[in-house]
């Protein structure tokens, strides 16, 4: 598996010195991680280096939500306004499942973007998002009516789900996610420093992503491989739920569920989900009908050739790869 791996990246067209890290698991087998290049402070890149796992963090923040759900701590289609009563009065109108799924009609990311920085140079935090949309009199669209991806939607998930949990969401996912799949060196990063210690850095320390729920978790390849095996042996007892895809008010069904998207390839079912944030590129995929499961994460990477290299990873561990 090591040499098809390798020669996977070197067909995506990655060189040899990019810092680029892939695991990939086959049925029955332990995981095989290949690891070339350095970050940015010179240390060798490896399955255990701390990355940014940017908006990987969806299904984390969402398994967050679904374990509250199944405790009878969060209703799903309970109004954002239930947890979020400083926002305006549209959010009672969006639905906690709208926000899951990207169909609760919140402003683009452009347009908070732009509110957080009418307020001078920041990092990105939940507060910031929060405050931004608090000073959004009236939504863009219709709750329901339409798929349309928002990091602001899973911040106000994540606020959410903290406020169900009664504390704050790093120490929830910590109690109830990572420390049970043995997943110890995977964490929320709220700040205020722009990444935890020895985690390999970004492209730049501020802007700071330390918004939480559409991102902020900081992982390693290891752990997301620990995830992806947790999820399709279904051991936090959440997979079926996780893996429902959204509809819209008019019973569309959509091709994304809780945090990750819904997908077919050579007649599998795959979940798959990825990453961005400037300089870093990550995806994560699995196929739980035949328990396959692939990581990647690329340090000094803004390309999409992680989406070629995922799919060729997954032909691999399918059996579908052309000879």
């Amino acid at each position: 598996m090591r040499q098809t791996i390798e020669a996977l990246i070197r067909r995506a067209g990655y060189g040899p010195h990019e810092p680029i890290v892939v695991g990939a698991r086959r049925a029955g087998a332990d995981p095989v991680f290949v690891a070339t290049g350095r970050t940015r402070d010179g240390a060798g890149l490896r399955a255990d280096t701390l990355v940014y796992a940017a908006s990987l963090s969806k299904q984390l923040t969402a398994a967050c939500a679904a374990l509250l759900v199944t405790r009878g701590a969060l209703d799903p289609d309970a109004p954002l306004s239930r947890w979020l009563p400083e926002l305006p009065a549209w959010a009672g109108a969006v639905r906690l499942r709208q926000l899951v799924h990207h169909t609760g009609a919140l402003p683009a990311d452009a347009e908070i973007d732009a509110a957080v920085a009418a307020d001078g140079p920041a990092d990105r935090t939940s507060h910031g998002v929060l405050d931004a949309l608090s000073r959004t009199p009236v939504p863009p669209g219709v709750p329901g009516t339409e798929h349309v991806y928002s990091n602001a939607g899973y911040v106000c998930l994540a606020a959410a789900a903290a406020r169900a949990a009664g504390r704050p969401l790093p120490d929830f996912a910590h109690r109830y996610l990572f420390e049970p799949l043995g997943m110890v060196d995977t964490r929320y990063w709220p700040g205020p420093l722009p990444a935890p210690a020895r985690a390999a850095p970004l492209a730049a320390e501020h802007p700071a992503p330390l918004s939480l729920g559409d991102g902020g978790v900081w992982s390693t390849a290891a752990d997301l491989m620990r995830w992806n095996d947790a999820l399709n042996a279904d051991r936090l007892g959440i997979s079926d739920l996780l893996q429902t895809p959204g509809r819209l008010n008019d019973g569309t069904v959509l091709d994304y569920a809780w945090g990750m998207g819904v997908r077919s390839r050579a007649g599998h079912t795959v979940y798959r989900h990825g990453g961005g944030w400037p300089g870093l590129r990550a995806l994560a995929a699995r196929v739980p009908d035949a328990g396959a499961s692939l990581v990647i994460a690329a340090v000094a990477d803004d390309t999409e050739r992680r989406v070629g290299l995922a799919d060729g990873l997954l032909d691999a561990l399918l059996g579908t790869a052309a000879p």
